[in-house]
């Protein structure tokens, strides 16, 4: 952290850099403060009374209230060329917009950064699902609490897996674990995919169905099997060239056989011995089982 002056003006500029663009957002939201508002400075930022956050690549910069948009957009201008530049999670983009609490997006590659997450929400109570998550097994997790115009809400949790498969695997870890309280109160955990989804201290079952449906998660199967598109000729005209071109095979080898037995016979008749079936050049195998030699010339 550097602190610059100006004058009677101070300011406070802080940086870090991490290994990647998923380990600097999950800093990023660990650095969030509840009702810090989304501004265009980097490729995320937030804002409030006492600071701004920007996330520009693997980078992490945090200011004090007193920086102008302009000499931020130029700062960040200035650390652009030396950030590593790449995708966010998608897991952030599948919070339902309706209710969310700005500021309280946290995001979770491993077991200290959900922890961490809980207790900033509020939901230490949970804590006993860290273990049966399996960031081990490449699982994100993102969280955020909702509001239900002022008649309740709950803790929305995504955890977006590999696969499928490993999805439904940890989703039985997660029931087992799940505290007795939690499902007392209609605490339900879904998988959709890869996506397993849970309300935590919902303030009715109705609404954390409501906010899991609201979920923005599509899933996607590629099928890699050959399929008719409409360029495609019909199946019957695709019948009709293969008998075609296998009659004109087959007739092609009628031809070629008839002509070169006739060449083969013409031959024999005027040119006898001469160019086919030669004496000098044929042998035949005898058994001797009688004491006659067979003369070759016989056959010919």
């Amino acid at each position: 952290m550097c602190q610059y002056k100006s004058g009677d003006s101070v300011i406070g500029i802080w940086v870090g850099r991490y290994h990647d663009p998923s380990s600097a957002f999950e800093v990023y939201t660990g650095r969030l403060r509840s009702g810090m508002v989304p501004t265009n400075l980097g490729q995320v930022a937030a804002f409030d009374k006492d600071g701004v956050i920007i996330l520009e690549g693997s980078l992490v910069l945090s200011s004090t209230a007193n920086v102008s948009k302009d000499d931020l957009g130029a700062l960040v201008k200035a650390i652009e060329a030396s950030s590593e530049k790449g995708p966010l999670p998608p897991i952030r983009t599948y919070l339902p917009g309706t209710g969310r609490a700005l500021g309280t997006e946290r995001y979770a590659l491993g077991p200290d950064a959900f922890r961490g997450a809980l207790e900033t929400l509020g939901k230490n109570d949970f804590v006993v699902l860290t273990d049966a998550i399996g960031f081990n097994s490449g699982a994100e997790v993102m969280l955020a609490r909702y509001a239900n115009q002022g008649k309740g809400g709950g803790v929305l949790v995504l955890v977006e897996y590999p696969t499928p498969q490993l999805a439904e695997q940890h989703i039985h870890h997660l029931e087992e674990v799940l505290p007795a309280g939690a499902k007392e109160t209609g605490t339900v955990i879904e998988r959709k995919g890869s996506l397993v989804s849970m309300v935590l201290a919902s303030s009715s079952a109705e609404y954390a169905k409501n906010l899991r449906e609201a979920v923005d998660y599509e899933t996607q199967v590629t099928w890699n099997e050959a399929s008719q598109t409409a360029t495609d000729p019909p199946i019957t005209s695709i019948m009709v060239k293969i008998f075609i071109g296998t009659g004109v095979f087959m007739v092609a080898a009628v031809v070629l056989g008839i002509a070169f037995g006739g060449v083969r016979v013409i031959t024999k008749k005027f040119f006898p011995g001469k160019v086919f079936d030669r004496q000098n050049q044929m042998e035949v195998l005898q058994l001797g089982l009688s004491g006659k030699r067979i003369d070759p010339s016989d056959f010919y």
